[in-house]
C-alpha cells in the first residue's frame, strides 16, 4: 500500500477509536452496576443505592446515543431483577437510531440528518412527562441524555408554536450562532429544558447519566439541561437575540414578548421534583480525544492531543489552522516533533442564503477549507480528517471528511474550485466527487467532533 493510502487508513482508524471509546452501552456499564445490596452509579465518585429501598425503576430520556444508552441498562438489569423493578421507561432517538428492546421503548422523534423538533418529538416528551408524574417516592427515575437531546425533547412554552421555535433555531443557525447560544434560546421557549423533566418528576431519586456534546461539561447546556434547575436570566435569551437585528424584527412578536416575561404563569411543573437528584457525566469529547491518541500510539505515531474546553471559532478557521499546523509538523523535525495531531472540538458555520446554499456540515466545511489551504502544496504527505462522532454532519449522511493528496489530485483534475464550493457551504458536493466523505451510519454516541492530521514519517 502505497504511503498516501497508509495515511488515509491510519487517519480512519485512529478516529473511529475515539468513537468507539465513547460507545453509549459501554459508557453505561462502566458506570451502572449491581453490587451485593446495593445498584451503584457512577465509575470514579461511586452513589450507592440500596436495592431494598426501591420500587419501581423507570428509564426516560432523549439523545442521539439513546439507543446504546438502553441496551447498556438493559443488560445490566437481567430479567429478575427487570420483573422485580417492573423495569419501563420511554427515550426519543432520531428515527435511524430505532431499534429493538426488552422493556425500554425507543421513540422515533424525528427524521436523520434534520437536528429540528417535530410534532411526533412533542408526542414523545407528553410521554415521557406522564411517566415522570406517575411515580411515587419509592421508585428510582434513571434520565439518559445525550446530544441532540434538545430537539429530540420539544415542549414548547403556552403560546408558542412549534413552529416558533423552528424558525428561531433556523434563523439563529443560519446567522451563525454558538451551541450555547442555541440552547440557551431553545431553553428560555420550553416548558421542559431547564429542569422542567426535574420539576415534573414524582420519584424519590432522579439519577441523569449525561453523555456530553457540549465543551466544557456545562450541565445546564447539555440537551439544554432537561433535570438541571434553570439557570438562565430572564433577558438572557433576548440579549442574544437582540445580538442579531435581522434575526429579531423576523419573528413573531409573541417570541420576544414570551421572553421578557409577558403573560407568564406559574409553570405547569412547579413541584420540589425528587427528594434525591444526582447527574454523572459518564462521557465527553476529552475521552474520545484521548482514546484516539493511545491507538495513534499503538499504531506507531508520536502524538500530541487537546481537546477544548470551550467554543470555537468558524470552521473555515479551524481548517485554515489545521493545514497550517501540517506544514509546521512535515517540515524540519527536532527530537519531540510529532507527526500525528488529535484535537476535538465543535467550530460554527455561518450558513450561505438559502437560494446559493449547497449541502454540508461544519466538519466537512473545515476540511474544506483545509483543501483551500494546501490546494497549491498537493498535500504531499499528508491527511487531515475531520469528522463528528454521532456519525452525522449537518442535514447530511456523512460524518465528517477526510482530505489528502488523492482528494487535492481528484479535484484538479476535475477542475474542481475548492473557494466556490466553500462559499456557498457545498462541501458535501465537493467531497462526493473526490471520495473524501466519511461515511459510518449512526454511531450511538455523540461528543462533538474529532480531527485527525498525519503526516509523512521519515
Amino acid at each position: 500500500m502505497d504511503r498516501p493510502n497508509r495515511l488515509r487508513e491510519d487517519a480512519i482508524r485512529i478516529w473511529q477509536a475515539g468513537v468507539e471509546a465513547v460507545q453509549a452501552d459501554r459508557l453505561i456499564r462502566r458506570n451502572v452496576r449491581i453490587e451485593g445490596d446495593s445498584l451503584v452509579f457512577g465509575e470514579f465518585d461511586p452513589l450507592p443505592i440500596p436495592l431494598a429501598s426501591i420500587g419501581r425503576i423507570a428509564v426516560v430520556g432523549a439523545g442521539k446515543a439513546g439507543a446504546g444508552m438502553v441496551a447498556g441498562i438493559e443488560s445490566i438489569f437481567g430479567p429478575p431483577w427487570a420483573d422485580r423493578f417492573q423495569l419501563s421507561g420511554w427515550v426519543n432517538v432520531p428515527d435511524d437510531c430505532v431499534r429493538p428492546t426488552q422493556r425500554i421503548r425507543l421513540h422515533p422523534a424525528r427524521p436523520p440528518g434534520v437536528n429540528e423538533p417535530t410534532t411526533q418529538g412533542v408526542l414523545g416528551t407528553e410521554r415521557i412527562l406522564s411517566i415522570l408524574r406517575s411515580l411515587t417516592p419509592s421508585d428510582l427515575c434513571i434520565c439518559l441524555i445525550s446530544g441532540g437531546g434538545s430537539a429530540l425533547l420539544p415542549y414548547p412554552a403556552p403560546g408558542i408554536s412549534l413552529e416558533d421555535k423552528l424558525l428561531v433555531t433556523r434563523l439563529l443557525s443560519g446567522a451563525g450562532a454558538n451551541i450555547a447560544e442555541l440552547n440557551t434560546v431553545r431553553k428560555a421557549l420550553s416548558l421542559v429544558k431547564g429542569g422542567g423533566l426535574l420539576r415534573a418528576c414524582r420519584a424519590g431519586w432522579l439519577i441523569s447519566l449525561i453523555i456530553s456534546d457540549v465543551l466544557g461539561d456545562p450541565l445546564h447546556l447539555i440537551a439544554s439541561g432537561p433535570t438541571v434547575p434553570d439557570s438562565v436570566e430572564p433577558n438572557e435569551a433576548l440579549s442574544i437575540l437582540e445580538k442579531y437585528p435581522e434575526l429579531l424584527s423576523a419573528l413573531p412578536p409573541r417570541v420576544p414578548a414570551w421572553l421578557r416575561g409577558e403573560g407568564r404563569t406559574t409553570a405547569p411543573f412547579s413541584d420540589p421534583g425528587p427528594q434525591q437528584a444526582h447527574h454523572f457525566v459518564i462521557g465527553n469529547n476529552a475521552v474520545a480525544v484521548d482514546a484516539a491518541g493511545l491507538e495513534a500510539e499503538r499504531l506507531g505515531y508520536r502524538y500530541a492531543c487537546v481537546s477544548s474546553r470551550s467554543l470555537e471559532g468558524p470552521a473555515e478557521e479551524i481548517g485554515v489552522g489545521l493545514a497550517e499546523q501540517a506544514f509546521a509538523m512535515r517540515g524540519p523535525r527536532g527530537r519531540d516533533a510529532v507527526d500525528c495531531l488529535i484535537s476535538g472540538g465543535e467550530p460554527t458555520v455561518r450558513l450561505a442564503p438559502p437560494e446559493i446554499r449547497g449541502k454540508g456540515g461544519r466538519n466537512q466545511q473545515l476540511a474544506l477549507a483545509a483543501v483551500s489551504a494546501l490546494w497549491q502544496d498537493g498535500a504531499r504527505g499528508i491527511a487531515l480528517l475531520s469528522g463528528g462522532t454521532d456519525g452525522e454532519d449537518g442535514p447530511t449522511d456523512a460524518a465528517g471528511a477526510i482530505v489528502d493528496a488523492d482528494v487535492i489530485a481528484r479535484a484538479k483534475e476535475w477542475k474542481l474550485d475548492p473557494t466556490a464550493y466553500l462559499e456557498r457551504n457545498d462541501a458535501y458536493g465537493f467531497f462526493e466527487r473526490t471520495g473524501g466523505l466519511i461515511k459510518t451510519g449512526p454511531t450511538h454516541t455523540n461528543v462533538c467532533d474529532v480531527r485527525v492530521v498525519l503526516v509523512q514519517r521519515g
